[in-house]
């Protein structure tokens, strides 16, 4: 049964950054819902948040958990907008008071993805030469490579993935790591050079899942919303997002996870490293889907106990924040 909505000429506000994958990603929800509620009027209204301002400083460097969904939260907040279209990755664990993570699309696949250069066709990841330069601008992705790549050199890269891809084109970087799911989003997969597995790099917390937020007790928003809940991907993330609340990592901390779901039981691995890839702590929980949420903390107590507290004390002076 269809969620009713108050009036049949109702327009409901959408709120997107202005990035290329982002409007991609709200344009596909705009499409979805329209075509569940075909008598309300959708609108989407852009804005830029101080991610998409900040250029050429490194992320972690610039220390605001809500980097890429701070002036998207303001605008519903301020009942500009009705709800907001994120990227999973890059909503915060704990979200200011008002507002509510109010459906998890279906996932992509949430996998890192190895771009190369022209010249390094035939290679992958472990046969690339020492000394390569791979472009991340993402501590999970870097901590995770220099563990098992110690060779290869590394260099930080920002800008959106046009921009990204034109700088390894030109030679600046002689590969660079993506996620899949912008890449098959953007209709670009004839880029990806190689899949990278799990064993190698365990995905960001969230990562290929969509999270539209909304205000709290908004019931007619959160009702639409329901038409584009997808169930084990929700639960998948919850499991995901727990972890990384109960570590109290922001998304800029190498931290890591992956997620399945058989049947009715999730299975959840999540790693913590050290920047310099050195120590890395992994373990994994399994137990009911229904209980992701549990799953999640129970999976960051274990790492905790196994060291991963003092790593993180660390890497938070290392990038010049507290708690």
């Amino acid at each position: 049964m269809s969620p009713t909505v108050s009036s049949p000429t109702r327009t409901i506000r959408i709120g997107s950054r202005k990035s290329q994958l982002a409007l991609v990603q709200t344009y596909w929800v705009q499409a979805q819902l329209q075509k569940h509620f075909p008598d309300c009027t959708f609108e989407i209204h852009t804005m830029a948040t101080q991610g998409d301002k900040i250029l050429d400083v490194a992320l972690a460097k610039i220390g605001d958990k809500g980097l890429f969904t701070k002036e998207l939260e303001v605008g519903m907040l301020n009942h500009e907008t009705d709800f907001a279209v994120h990227s999973l990755k890059d909503l915060p664990t704990n979200l200011p008071e008002g507002l509510v993570l109010g459906c998890v699309s279906e996932r992509e696949n949430p996998a890192d993805a190895l771009v190369v250069h022209e010249k390094h066709k035939d290679k992958q990841l472990d046969t690339l030469p020492e000394g390569a330069v791979v472009g991340t601008s993402s501590l999970r992705r870097l901590a995770q490579l220099r563990h098992h790549y110690p060779h290869l050199s590394f260099k930080d890269i920002r800008g959106n993935l046009n921009t990204r891809l034109a700088k390894l084109d030109t030679g600046e970087y002689d590969a660079i790591i993506l996620a899949v799911a912008g890449l098959q989003r953007l209709d670009m997969s004839d880029r990806i050079h190689q899949v990278i597995p799990a064993e190698i790099s365990l995905h960001a917390v969230g990562q290929g899942a969509l999270g539209i937020e909304c205000r709290e007790g908004d019931t007619e928003i959160l009702d639409l919303l329901k038409a584009l809940e997808h169930k084990p991907t929700a639960q998948r993330c919850y499991a995901e997002r727990a972890f990384l609340r109960t570590l109290e990592g922001g998304c800029q901390v190498p931290i890591g996870v992956n997620t399945q779901i058989d049947g009715d039981t999730l299975t959840l691995t999540g790693m913590v490293a050290s920047l310099d890839g050195k120590r890395l702590i992994k373990d994994t929980v399994r137990g009911a889907a229904s209980d992701a949420e549990q799953i999640g903390i129970q999976l960051a107590h274990r790492l905790r106990e196994q060291g991963a507290s003092a790593i993180l004390e660390e890497i938070f002076t290392e990038v010049g924040r507290g708690h």
